[in-house]
């Protein structure tokens, strides 16, 4: 019998490629969402789909009676800037909305769950790139939030024999990344580009962060599904960064984009952002170790094509 996994967040960028990666590996696929950011037309073929709020008692319910052996929690309030205007709401989704799905999970007997972290805010400031066992030192609530979660996982880990993976995320870029939101930097570039618009740049542009396409997270979804979790004796022991390795700054992306596109990318300087983390990359050598995972997609190749994707929407 095929496993039956629930993607909480299946209707997002990150979490519908997940959901196809599950569904081309044989998986029976139920995708939860209540449509806040997420699309109804972003749910793959073949995937069952339930609009709900994670915090919900119909999203409780769902995963105590609906015989779920993988949870895949993506389901988040995921905007850095969100969390500092209202940490309460972060907390009422992030905290809260993970407790009510593992509450389901528990009572519906659940196997494993599999964590939609972030390596890009949980570590802070520092020198990349990270290890997993680096320093914690969130500077926002969204930050907290998801370290938090990574110990709530562990709790229930321990508590109630429940296999838990987080998986800390770099910078994800490609199709179906939001261009209109506030965050999603690679989209937002991409959909300027395609207008003939400029792209701001803040401060020097120097700051750096760890691109990693889509593709790749989703293959890293499905390891941290099927492979063995290690015995649990520290919060990092089950948690895994997902990400390149590799520090790109903005003014590298820009250069990138141009070589990807063939056009040319003008650019608006603008003042530096407060609170803006000044480097930011992720150590992956533990998921090459334990999983034989690793980035496959270019930051050429996938430049490129989320670019032909932002133009194909825009038409």
């Amino acid at each position: 019998m095929s496993e039956r996994v629930l993607v909480t967040g299946g209707a997002g960028f990150i979490g519908s490629h997940v959901a196809e990666r599950y569904l081309a590996e044989g998986f029976e696929v139920t995708v939860l969402d209540d449509l806040s950011h997420g699309k109804r037309e972003h749910v793959p073929a073949g995937a069952a789909f339930v609009q709900a709020d994670v915090a919900s008692p119909e999203a409780r319910a769902l995963l105590a009676e609906g015989a779920f052996t993988v949870l895949n929690h993506h389901a988040a309030q995921a905007d850095v800037r969100v969390s500092v205007r209202d940490p309460v709401f972060d907390a009422q989704v992030n905290l809260l909305g993970l407790l009510n799905v593992l509450e389901g999970a528990r009572a519906g007997g659940v196997r494993r769950v599999v964590f939609a972290s972030s390596g890009g805010v949980v570590y802070g400031e520092g020198t990349p790139p990270f290890a997993e066992e680096a320093a914690k030192l969130p500077v926002s609530p969204y930050g907290v939030s998801k370290l938090g979660s990574e110990y709530y996982l562990a709790a229930y880990a321990q508590l109630y024999d429940l296999e838990t993976v987080a998986l800390r995320y770099a910078n994800v870029y490609g199709p179906r990344q939001d261009p209109h939101g506030e965050a999603g930097v690679v989209a937002i570039f991409c959909d300027r580009l395609r207008a003939g618009q400029p792209v701001t740049v803040y401060g020097d542009g120097e700051q750096t962060r760890d691109y990693v396409h889509v593709s790749d997270v989703a293959r890293a979804n499905l390891a941290a599904t099927t492979c063995a979790v290690p015995p649990l004796g520290a919060i990092d022991d089950v948690a895994f960064n997902v990400g390149t390795g590799v520090e790109t700054s903005v003014n590298a992306l820009v250069a990138g984009l141009r070589e990807a596109t063939g056009r040319p990318v003008p650019v608006d300087r603008a003042p530096a952002r407060a609170g803006e983390l000044a480097r930011s990359a992720v150590r992956i050598a533990k998921a090459a170790r334990l999983w034989g995972w690793g980035p496959t997609c270019s930051l050429t190749a996938g430049l490129k094509q989320t670019y032909h994707w932002v133009a194909e929407e825009a038409a």
